[in-house]
This record gives structure tokens, C-alpha cells and sequence, in this order.
């Protein structure tokens, strides 16, 4: 089940820029008990946590991905997360749409033109991506 992820430019200002306590305050982890109970009713049924990750940067493409990490006496394998890329689209508690504002605001040399959200990609069995990729105007 093991799939390769992408390797992307790294780039330190970036790097730095959306660190992971940055990207906690865009993405609070709190927010994934918020997602469950809005989506079952029941916080404590959902299967994995939900974080935001920054990946890298690839010509004018950021890389970012909500990692799905499988909770204790869960089973992430088990849950629908082939169609989340289309329920965070569209979620208000995921709130996509916010967290690419706040990306947005973070930079100062480009503009955001575009997001999308790729399709799931298990890295294992308890661990999986979905991709948030970024198009700016312009490379950084």
C-alpha cells in the first residue's frame, strides 16, 4: 500500500514561513473533533486527525496536504477517504477556501491564482494525504 510521495524544491524561506506552528494556527487541530462532529454527530467516531503539512514548492505550484493520521483502536484503512478531497472542498469546518486565504496572506512576493485538492494518497496504512496544491502568478 505504500505509495511514493512527490519530492518538491525546498526552500528554506518557505520552509520557515509555514512552519508547523504556523500551519497550526491556520489549521488548528482542534478542528478535526469539530469535522467529526458536524459529519457523524459524534467526535469520538471519527478514524484519524486531521493536520496541515507544507511540502514544498515546485515552479509556481505550493504544496500543502491535510495528513489523515489513523486514531488509537481505528482503523483509517477502514473509513471513506477516497472522497474527501471533495468534502473538504466544500466543508465549512474544513473551511478550504479560509486556509488558502491565510496562505495567501503569508506571502508577500505572489499572488494565488487557483487551489485544488488532489485525490487521497494512502502512504500507509495509517497515514494518508490530501493533496492541497496552490498555483501562484508567478515562482517564488
Amino acid at each position: 500500500m505504500t505509495n511514493k510521495i512527490p519530492q518538491f524544491q525546498d526552500n528554506p524561506h518557505l520552509t520557515q514561513l509555514f512552519s508547523n506552528e504556523t500551519l497550526e494556527k491556520i489549521f488548528p487541530s482542534d478542528r478535526t473533533n469539530d469535522f467529526f462532529e458536524a459529519l457523524l454527530g459524534d467526535a469520538s467516531e471519527g478514524a484519524y486527525d486531521i493536520r496541515l503539512i507544507y511540502q514544498g514548492i515546485k515552479d509556481n505550484h505550493l504544496y500543502f496536504a491535510f495528513q489523515l493520521t489513523e486514531r488509537p483502536d481505528k482503523c483509517l484503512v477502514c473509513s471513506v477517504t477516497y472522497g474527501l478531497p471533495k468534502v473538504f472542498e466544500r466543508h465549512r469546518v474544513i473551511d478550504t477556501n479560509n486556509v488558502v486565504q491565510q496562505i495567501q496572506e503569508k506571502l508577500s512576493d505572489a499572488q494565488v491564482t487557483s487551489w485544488e485538492l488532489g485525490a487521497t494518497l494512502p502512504v500507509e496504512k495509517s497515514l494518508h494525504l490530501v493533496p492541497l496544491i496552490i498555483t501562484l502568478n508567478q515562482a517564488l
